[in-house]
């Protein structure tokens, strides 16, 4: 697969975005998405999965960059640090629309840019994760996706092995009807393992209820040194501005000798940095930092797409640069079902979804899609993981239409009343009416 092809994806779903708005702003384990084709359908060929993987490498950096600006124009997280993982997102929702149909398909499909062709999404998604869980000598990245789904629920064969198949998500049964509780514990200690505990409980108190039929699970971990560390001898305390009039006290890395030689980049509103990671064979990583010239972050934002982020890269020149940059820790999480119905997909968290690719009904919906984030970034590199879940639950049995019942076989009053002034005319209570 390609390197380049690679690299793009990472720099745009796990660090770029994150590190952009943080350094500016304030069931088995699998390995491989790769496997057989069914019998009679020919496996793929290199071409194919490099056309699918381009195409969801493609898709997801629109899905991250709409995403961003959802979340930052959002007023709950107004002046808040964001950081998260479009690619974990990606993956948990295009397991999910393996299962949806009509509308509800469309509108995923539409906000993911998921590309249409099956065989190029899912060669595309089980292309990059084979490339993702490959490693390197001197970095950690894995990615893993699972279905758990209630035991006693006929999901169907195709949908569970489509998602076997192409995203190496394997189905665990779990018992959501009778003990929700235990089996969000075990779901929550599974992205434990796959995140090296960096990311704990990702599905709240309550998110698995009786009426859960099934959990779709993407977890993602990322741990890199910096080709060229910084000294910590040399982080100082400084002042960062989170406002014009306001700063704030922080560790401050830099490297000023004359080997701090970085890939830059610089535009009338913009300073471009890009901070690589050590790599051997595998694919090369890095950090790319967007720095307005002024304290307005807007320059940066309108940065966030994928030609200007390509132009960007392309423009960087490697040079001399004294680098001081801040050390940080961020831990984010977001329900995110009002987010993704205002940017196109209501249905599918609606009485109307569509799920029926699942079990061959339209009784399932999704009632929560959760992620959670985690990042540190310090002298010797950066560590991060991220975790989705999508919850899938039965939709509620309709209210059955009952003929009201008025049986009169006790005590009553009664009134006689003029209709169009409302007069009461006569006004009585009848306690047996065998009495005269």
């Amino acid at each position: 697969m390609d390197r380049n092809v690679i690299s793009l994806l990472l720099l745009a779903s796990l660090i770029a975005l994150g590190c952009i708005a943080a350094g500016c702003t304030d069931l088995p384990e699998t390995t491989s998405a790769e496997s057989a084709p069914p019998a009679g359908e020919e496996a793929p060929d290199n071409r194919t999965t490099a056309e699918g993987a381009g195409s969801v490498v493609a898709g997801s950096n629109r899905f991250a960059v709409d995403l961003y600006r959802q979340l930052a124009n959002d007023p709950q997280y107004a002046g808040q640090n964001l950081f998260f993982s479009p690619y974990s997102i990606s993956s948990a929702l295009a397991i999910t629309y393996e299962g949806a149909r009509g509308t509800t398909a469309d509108e995923i499909r539409s906000v993911l840019y998921l590309p249409e062709n099956d065989t190029l999404r899912r060669t595309g998604f089980a292309g990059i994760d084979a490339g993702l869980n490959r490693g390197d000598a001197n970095y950690t990245f894995r990615t893993a996706n699972a279905l758990w789904a209630e035991e006693t629920y006929p999901f169907l064969p195709g949908y569970i092995d489509t998602a076997g198949r192409w995203y190496a998500a394997n189905a665990t049964n779990l018992d959501f009807i009778n003990d929700p509780e235990a089996s969000r514990a075990t779901i929550n200690r599974w992205v434990e393992e796959k995140t090296e505990d960096k990311i704990r409980d990702l599905l709240p108190a309550g998110s698995i209820v009786p009426l859960t039929r099934l959990v779709i699970t993407n977890a993602i971990y990322f741990k890199g040194t910096w080709t060229e560390q910084f000294d910590a001898n040399e982080t100082r305390e400084e002042e960062f501005r989170v406002a014009p009039d306001e700063t704030v006290l922080v560790p401050m890395m830099q490297r000023t000798d004359e080997e701090a030689v970085y890939g830059y980049a610089q535009t009338d509103t913009l300073q471009v940095l890009e901070l690589p990671y050590a790599h051997g064979d595998g694919t090369e990583l890095s950090m790319l930092v967007l720095l307005p010239k002024e304290d307005n972050l807007t320059a940066a934002e309108e940065g966030l797409d994928a030609e200007t982020v390509a132009e960007l890269r392309q423009s960087l020149v490697r040079e001399r640069v004294r680098v001081f940059f801040p050390k940080f820790t961020l831990e984010t999480e977001y329900s995110l079902p009002g987010t993704l119905a205002a940017m196109g997909m209501p249905t599918a968290f609606s009485p109307d979804a569509d799920l029926s690719g699942m079990d061959g009904t339209r009784n399932l919906f999704i009632s929560e899609v959760v992620h959670k984030a985690f990042v540190d970034v310090n002298e010797e590199g950066t560590e991060a993981a991220a975790a989705t879940g999508v919850v899938v639950n039965l939709k509620s049995a309709p209210v059955e239409e009952t003929v009201p019942e008025f049986r009169a076989d006790h005590p009553f009053v009664f009134l006689i009343v003029e209709n169009d002034s409302g007069t009461v005319l006569f006004m009585g209570r009848v306690a047996n009416p065998e009495s005269p």
